[in-house]
């Protein structure tokens, strides 16, 4: 349940700034959609690079000309560098980053904190912006990447317009929010599933799509049928066009599309919607796009087009859970099926021939199975055959065996997932080669008689380039120089980037100058404008990893402890306290849903004599800051899982111990470091990290700064999408849904058969969790040759006897009484579906990377 909304404080609006209107670019060809179709900005990954989507990208040696190209256009290039980084890639990072600044990108997107800090010292002319995955959701979360260098965020795609304008007016640096594209479930730099199912982590753009699988719900261990919807998690694609007026009045500074995977008509049409609907909120006109231009943006890509989250919360529409792909348009329902084809009551959307179909039969089939489909060859209706149809029936016509009519039956829905009228419109909007949108210039020309005439050119960002002409203005015999002349053959700038916004004029004397002349005049200050606008900013650029390692360690707090090994257990329900409490391990964490009951909870672990710490929510939303006031009051460390939480901590006086968690993803010494320097006694390393990485960090950070996890359950997806809400009520929010996370236990099972626990916490936000417990079981030994003496171990739907099999059996592995096939074997029985080494795998290739050099402390 959620606590009541704080009062947000109120600020000055920010200064009205025209919001960029940024384009996704995964090859040539979307660079091309996105600038001929107005684009402000765009946004891309290099190969081999440590970008999120490692599958698209552009070579680095093409960089400073793809540079050059976009900005003679006036289009400023962004470089992801969206992944973590690790402690053995730190100086490729490094050379990596210089390349960028060299190249003169405009900005670099970044996820890891140390990643972020490094950049800024190595080139602090470089705009460094911080992430999406950084998880930011407050003005706090944004404070605290500007504390790493940065002056942009990206906010979470969760947050509503009323989140966002809360955050504008507590902080002024740069905001970013995406405004269309597929929604992640999970919050982004929050989601394990392809690190735990698969060894493929989304934090280094190798996301598996997990989330749009299929699930089935499992409410108190029984199978509930959910119709329909078997994509559990699988949300609809963001449409924020209509809200675009609304952001440009919050001063957000850069509007964002997402989809690098996209083609380039998706790219182009986007780009044009949200250029129009930028260009007419920004003159106060209202929105004038169109029905067709609203189809089109369905059809070009669509798991169904909504605002979602940004228009507030409503669990019930996120997630529909009929498919998990692109479907288009729906345009009717299957009637019949004909001996030679099918007859469809259409639903208002034009049919033609060469329009492509697909055949929903989600009540009844399986997931997996293929869907039925494909390109109208004929249409008829009553009257005969026809070339187009949008309402009535009308029965369509494929190739001979095209589709399998046996798999098709009355009531099937019916999609459009091919218009063959889409291209047409498209084409316009990618151009030929000359190009199709240009940006305003100022022109000034002097002409004075005698003198050789001058013409000066200036773009939007001030930059100039001045030309003169071959021969000195002569005498006029007939018609004189005038401004209607000037203007007239100045403007002509068709073939270039530009087009004449305003002229001035210094005229002295009745000259003369031929048409020719003015043309290559004009031509020739177009090609100083654009060179001029082409060269790489100047920076001051530097190695300086060295010196960065070198920085003194962060005060150590607290005593460092004679290395005996200390257990601290995370529990989640008053059942597992009471088994923890018996144990009298060296400290107890309460993570529990309901916030109220914490209070007696945590004195009864105080009198016991045991240290008591409280977990934070891993996302803190404007409206929930009054949180970190209520944890504070209760008297007990903190485990800190929130950025924004720990910067709006760090001016608290007197203040509790402070424990960072692994959702702050701290994955290199550089960011380890700089986090524990903001009054973090121990941290929790980042999932990303493998066994043997955890223990090069203890070697970097020390290992009495660390507490690793020794079992627990990965916790796969972190989402707003409240799975309880959407599934066992008709309720929007927590307002009106009936509360069932607090009386149902829910689950879902995997197409494998697995069966994954859901939890909600005190936000509404659910966590999926991986029903095998991981374990570090066969790393315990080296870890604490490694120095690592405070070991975590988390539970999620264990109870009590649970508790105390687990905690006993590693009690006794650590006392070197267990074996570790030993101890596997006691958790596998904890748990029905065994445990795993997860993430903590090693894999043979790590060996071959250099290991960082390490730093005295």
């Amino acid at each position: 349940m959620s606590l009541p909304a704080s009062t947000p404080l109120i600020l000055p609006p920010r200064t009205p700034v025209k919001p960029e209107v940024m384009s996704p670019v995964g090859g040539h060809a979307q660079l091309q959609a996105a600038v001929q179709a107005g684009a402000d900005a765009v946004f891309f990954g290099l190969d081999h690079s440590f970008q999120a989507r490692a599958k698209v990208g552009f070579g680095m040696d093409e960089l400073p000309d793809i540079m050059r190209g976009l900005h003679v256009r006036g289009v400023k290039g962004f470089v992801t560098f969206n992944t973590l980084v690790f402690d053995r890639e730190l100086h490729d990072a490094q050379a990596q980053l210089m390349q960028l600044a060299e190249a003169g990108v405009d900005a670099i997107i970044v996820q890891d904190w140390g990643a972020a800090k490094l950049a800024h010292a190595i080139c602090p002319d470089l705009p460094i912006h911080g992430s999406t995955q950084m998880s930011i959701t407050s003005a706090e979360g944004a404070e605290l990447a500007r504390r790493f260098g940065a002056s942009r965020v990206v906010l979470g795609r969760e947050l509503s317009l009323k989140d966002i304008g809360r955050i504008a007016a507590a902080t002024d640096i740069e905001l970013e929010t995406f405004v269309h594209g597929a929604l992640c479930v999970s919050y982004s730099g929050q989601c394990f599933s392809s690190e735990a199912w698969g060894g493929r982590s989304a934090n280094r753009g190798q996301c598996a799509q997990a989330c749009r699988l299929p699930y089935d719900l499992l409410v108190d261990g029984v199978q509930r049928d959910l119709g329909d919807a078997k994509y559990l998690l699988s949300p609809g694609d963001l449409y924020a066009l209509h809200q675009v007026p609304e952001l440009v009045r919050l001063g957000v500074s850069c509007l964002k599309i997402e989809g690098r995977y996209k083609d380039a008509e998706f790219v182009a049409l986007t780009t044009a919607a949200y250029r129009q609907a930028v260009d007419e909120a920004w003159e106060g006109l209202p929105l004038s796009i169109s029905a067709q231009q609203e189809q089109d943006l369905s059809q070009v890509y669509s798991r169904g087009l909504g605002p979602h989250f940004m228009a507030g919360t409503n669990h019930q529409t996120v997630v529909r859970g009929r498919a998990p792909r692109h479907r288009g348009l729906r345009v009717g329902t299957v009637t019949e099926v004909t001996r030679g084809g099918v007859k469809i009551d259409l639903a208002g959307v034009a049919l033609r021939p060469g329009d492509g179909l697909v055949f929903d039969a989600a009540e009844r089939q399986g997931p997996f199975e293929k869907e039925e489909g494909g390109f109208i060859y004929e249409l008829f209706t009553r009257s005969g055959r026809v070339d187009e149809a949008a309402q009535g029936t009308v029965e369509v016509r494929f190739g001979q065996n095209a589709v399998n009519g046996r798999r098709i039956q009355p009531g099937d829905w019916v999609w459009r997932t091919h218009d063959a009228t889409l291209s047409g419109r498209v084409r316009p909007l990618l151009g030929g080669e000359d190009p199709r949108f240009t940006r305003p210039v100022w022109a000034e020309f002097r002409g004075v008689l005698g003198e050789l005439p001058s013409l000066t050119l200036r773009d939007e960002q001030g930059r100039s380039a001045t030309v003169l002409g071959d021969t000195p203005l002569s005498a006029a015999r007939n018609r004189a120089l005038d401004d209607a002349q000037l203007r007239e053959q100045l403007g002509k700038l068709g073939g270039t980037p530009y087009h004449l916004e305003a002229l001035s004029t210094v005229l002295e004397g009745a000259t003369f100058m031929p048409v020719s002349a003015l043309n290559a005049l004009r031509r020739a200050a177009a090609d100083a404008l654009s060179a001029e606008r082409g060269h790489a900013p100047e920076r001051q650029i530097r190695p300086v990893l060295a010196e960065v390692l070198r920085e003194e360690e962060p005060k150590r707090s607290g005593v460092v402890g004679d290395g005996v090994p200390r257990l601290h257990l995370l529990v989640r329900t008053p059942e597992q306290l009471d088994a923890a409490t018996e144990l009298r391990p060296d400290s107890i964490t309460l993570d529990y849903l309901e916030l109220y009951g914490l209070k007696p909870s945590v004195e009864r672990v105080q009198e016991a004599g045991i240290e008591v710490r409280v977990a934070s929510p891993r996302i803190l939303k404007p409206t929930e800051q009054n949180i970190q006031k209520f944890l504070l009051g209760l008297g007990a460390s903190l485990l800190v899982r929130s950025g924004g939480l720990l910067e709006g901590l760090q001016g608290v006086a007197d203040r509790p111990a402070l424990h960072g968690d692994f959702s702050l993803n701290a994955a290199n010494v550089v960011s380890a470091r700089a986090l524990l320097g903001l009054n973090l006694t121990r941290l929790n390393p980042g999932l990303d990290l493998n066994a043997r990485q955890v223990v090069e960090l203890a070697e970097l950070v020390g290992p009495e700064r660390l507490e690793v996890t020794i079992y627990g359950h990965l916790p796969v997806f972190h989402t707003e999408h409240c799975v309880f809400c959407r599934f066992l009520s008709s309720g929007t929010d927590y307002t009106n849904c009936g509360h069932p996370c607090e009386s149902h236990r829910l689950q879902l099972r995997d197409h494998k058969g697995n069966t994954h626990p859901v939890m909600a916490d005190v936000g509404c936000r659910n966590t999926v969790f991986e029903g095998r417990a991981q374990t570090a079981a066969r790393h315990l030994q080296d870890w604490r040759a490694a120095g690592l003496h405070d070991f975590r171990l988390e539970f999620v739907h264990e109870d009590a006897a649970g508790v105390r099999e687990v905690v006993l059996a590693f009690r006794e592995a650590l006392m070197g009484k267990l074996s570790v096939a030993g101890l596997e074997e006691r958790l596998a029985r904890v748990s029905n579906q065994g445990v795993t080494e997860g993430s903590l795998f090693v894999p043979d290739s790590f060996a071959a990377l250099p290991q960082l050099e390490l730093i005295s402390r």
